[in-house]
């Protein structure tokens, strides 16, 4: 097997693109405003390993999901568009938790790992089918997926590493500084949110999108 350094690189900027994880961290500071700090790193773990559960089996056996059920790419782009811009919605308007509703809920609720963070901030609908895409059953072969496979790791990896370190960004900021950040990025979320929706009007023919910028 020969490696293509230029298609190998443009694997790793693709995934890393539509995984976005500096884009995660926003959801990551609203999703743990009920975990104490101090199970903030078993957070961004299983957040983590349970998107990189979800795109391998996406690697494995997405393409043949797709297929068997007739979908189309841009009606998953739509479907997490709506639900990023849900999610959005109450970043921007929620009400604070009282802290003792904080409290309460934080001794030890990692609920929030799997929904929103893992899905579908981090396995977001993009990624599911760029993990298809990349690895199109019809022209690689198994060397190839396994490669693929890889460089997402080592993406999934960068992004645990990152929601670390932004717990102790969060740290320095404190609660105030975190809701406040957890606002704007709802804002930036919700205007994702929008363009992914667009692009996937776009992708099944309901409109033309002119240089969609997307990440999902």
């Amino acid at each position: 097997m020969v490696f293509d350094f230029s298609s190998l690189l443009r694997d790793f900027i693709t995934l890393l693109v539509v995984i976005d994880p500096i884009g995660t961290l926003p959801v990551f500071y609203f999703a743990t405003a009920a975990v104490p700090a101090a199970l903030h790193w078993r957070f961004a773990l299983r957040a983590v390993f349970v998107a990189w559960i979800v795109l391998i089996a996406f690697l494995v056996a997405g393409q043949l999901l797709l297929e068997g059920l007739g979908l189309r790419f841009g009606s998953f782009q739509i479907a997490g568009g709506i639900v990023l811009f849900i999610f959005a919605m109450t970043m921007i308007f929620g009400e604070s938790k009282p802290q003792r509703e904080i409290e309460e809920a934080g001794r030890g609720d990692l609920s929030g790992a799997v929904f929103p963070l893992a899905m579908p901030s981090i396995a977001s609908p993009g990624a599911m089918l760029a993990i298809v895409v990349l690895t199109d059953n019809n022209k690689n072969s198994i060397p190839d997926q396994l490669v693929t496979a890889g460089l997402l790791t080592v993406i999934l990896v960068l992004t645990l590493v990152l929601l670390l370190l932004g717990t102790y960004l969060k740290k320095v900021l404190g609660n105030s500084g975190a809701s406040v950040i957890s606002r704007v990025m709802g804002i930036i979320l919700a205007t994702v949110a929008v363009d992914a929706i667009l692009v996937g009007l776009d992708a099944v023919g309901v409109l033309t999108v002119d240089a969609p910028t997307s990440q999902l």
